[in-house]
C-alpha cells in the first residue's frame, strides 16, 4: 500500500474522528474518574506483567535477529523493574493536581473586569514514536490526565509490547466509564499511516509528538502541518571545573554518561577546564573507561590517556547513543559556553563547580532547555521532574521546553466576568 492507498486513509480519518469525539467528553470528564481510570489501568499492568514479558521477548528476539544496536536494543527492553516503573508512573500521574481548569493568572482591570487564565485541554494529540514501548503508557496517562484524547502510531519493532501495554490502559479506560477511543493505538505499520497523522487526521490532530531517531524526527519537523514539540537530538554536555569535589564529579559523570547510554539525557561530550586537569581529567576518565566507555579526546586529553583516539570535528557534532564519549580541554567558563552553543541541540546541559559566578553564568549564557548544577544529565526526564512522566522533550520556544508533562499538554482561555461594562 502507499499514501494514497484509500484503505488506509479511511482507517486513520476514521480514527481522528473517533478521537476529536473521545476528546470531547475528555475535557469535562471528572478529576475521579481520570484517576480511577489510571490507578485501574496500573493494576492492569501488574496484573498483566507476564503477559507484557512474554510480548516484549518476542519483539527483543525479533529485533536482535534483525541486527538492532545496542542502544536500540536497551529502548526497546521491558524488564519487571521497568513494568513496575509503568505501573507506578500511572499512579503518580493520577496522583497529581488535575490541571484541567486552574487557574493560572487572575487580575481586576480599573473599569471592574475580573480576568482569568484558565487551563484548558489542547485537543487530540498524536504521538509517533520507535523502540519505546513505554511510551504507550506515559503518553496515554499524561494525555488522559489533561483532559486530552490521544492517537499513538509505535514503531513495528515495539508492536506486540505496546499492544499488551495498550490493553490496561483500555481496562483502565472501561473500568471508569471513560471513551474507549480517548487511546487509541494505529493498528497498522503501515508508513502511510504516519503520513496521514503528518496531515492531520483531516484537521482532527492539534498537535505532533515525535518519540524517535532523527530520521523520524527530521521527517515530521520537516513534514508536519500541525504543530509539533520535539527535539532533533540530545547531544549533551557536561562541564568539570577544578573547584567541585573529584568524587562528586566521577560520580555524576560515569552517572551521565554511562547509566544508560541510549537515552536522550545521556552525556555525549565531556569538558574540562585547564585548571582541573591534573586533578580531576584523569580519575573521572579511567571512571568511565573502567565501565566500558570508549574515549575521544583533543591532544591534552590523549597525552593523559594512552587509550583515548583523536576527536575529529564530526565527534563534536555527534550523539553517540552507545558506550562513547567526546572529551575536551577548555580554557575557562566562557570556552565551554562557547563549544555548547556552537556543538549542542539546545537539550541538556550540566555544569560540576563550587564557583558561584560559573554556574551563574552557565546558566544564564546556555539557552538550552534543562540546565543543571552538580547533578547528572540524565534527570533529564518528566518522572524526574515529579511529572509522573513525560511525552517527551521539546527543545523548541513555542508553548512547551524540556519535558513535556500535564500542563505542557494544556492551552488556556480567558474568562472575563463583569456586571454590565461597556466600552467607550
Amino acid at each position: 500500500m502507499n499514501a494514497l492507498d484509500p484503505s488506509v486513509h479511511e482507517l486513520m480519518d476514521g480514527i481522528g474522528r473517533r478521537a476529536r469525539k473521545a476528546a470531547s467528553a475528555l475535557a469535562f470528564a471528572s478529576t475521579d474518574a481520570k484517576n480511577l481510570a489510571l490507578t485501574a489501568a496500573a493494576g492492569a499492568v501488574m496484573a498483566e506483567k507476564s503477559a507484557i514479558l512474554a510480548a516484549n521477548a518476542e519483539d527483543v528476539a525479533q529485533a536482535k535477529a534483525q541486527g538492532i544496536s545496542s542502544a536500540f536494543l536497551d529502548r526497546l527492553t521491558v524488564t519487571e523493574a521497568r513494568l513496575e516503573g509503568v505501573a507506578r508512573g500511572l499512579r503518580e500521574i493520577a496522583a497529581l493536581p488535575d490541571p484541567v481548569g486552574t487557574v493560572i493568572a487572575e487580575w481586576t482591570r480599573p473599569n471592574g473586569l475580573d480576568i482569568s487564565r484558565v487551563r484548558t485541554p489542547l485537543g487530540v494529540i498524536g504521538v509517533i514514536f520507535e523502540s519505546r514501548p513505554n511510551v504507550t503508557a506515559d503518553a496515554g496517562a499524561l494525555t488522559l490526565k489533561s483532559g486530552n484524547a490521544v492517537v499513538l502510531r509505535g514503531g513495528s519493532e515495539a508492536t506486540r509490547t505496546s499492544a499488551a501495554i495498550h490493553s490496561c490502559l483500555l481496562q483502565g479506560l472501561e473500568a471508569a466509564g471513560l471513551p474507549l477511543d480517548s487511546i487509541q493505538l494505529v493498528p497498522t505499520q503501515d508508513r502511510a499511516a504516519v503520513g496521514e497523522m503528518l496531515t492531520g487526521l483531516n484537521g482532527n490532530l492539534d498537535v505532533l509528538v515525535p518519540r524517535g531517531g532523527k530520521t523520524l524526527v527530521a521527517r515530521v519537523q520537516n513534514e508536519a502541518r500541525v504543530p509539533v514539540f520535539a527535539h532533533l537530538e540530545g547531544l549533551c554536555h557536561t562541564y568539570i571545573e577544578p573547584s567541585v569535589d573529584v568524587d562528586l564529579a566521577i560520580s555524576v559523570t560515569v552517572n551521565a554518561k554511562m547509566r544508560r547510554t541510549g537515552i536522550c539525557g545521556a552525556t555525549e561530550t565531556l569538558l574540562v577546564h585547564k585548571d582541573a586537569v591534573a586533578t580531576h581529567l584523569r580519575p573521572v576518565v579511567d571512571a568511565l573507561i573502567a565501565k566500558g566507555c570508549e574515549i575521544r579526546g583533543d591532544d591534552t586529553v590523549r597525552g593523559l590517556i594512552p587509550s583515548a583516539t583523536a576527536a575529529t570535528e564530526e565527534d563534536w557534532h555527534t550523539e553517540y547513543e552507545d558506550a562513547i564519549l567526546s572529551v575536551k580541554v577548555v580554557g575557562n567558563v566562557g570556552e565551554a559556553i562557547a563549544h555548547i552553543n556552537h556543538y549542542g541541540t539546545h537539550h541538556t546541559e550540566a555544569i560540576l563547580s563550587e564557583d558561584p559566578a560559573s554556574v551563574e553564568r552557565f546558566f544564564t549564557e546556555i539557552d538550552s532547555a534543562i540546565l543543571l548544577h552538580n547533578a547528572s544529565t540524565q534527570f533529564a526526564d518528566g518522572g524526574e521532574f515529579g511529572f509522573g512522566g513525560e511525552i517527551g522533550i521539546a527543545t523548541g520556544k513555542f508553548h512547551a521546553r524540556g519535558p513535556v508533562g500535564l500542563e505542557q499538554l494544556c492551552s488556556f482561555k480567558y474568562v472575563i466576568r463583569g456586571n454590565g461594562q461597556t466600552r467607550p
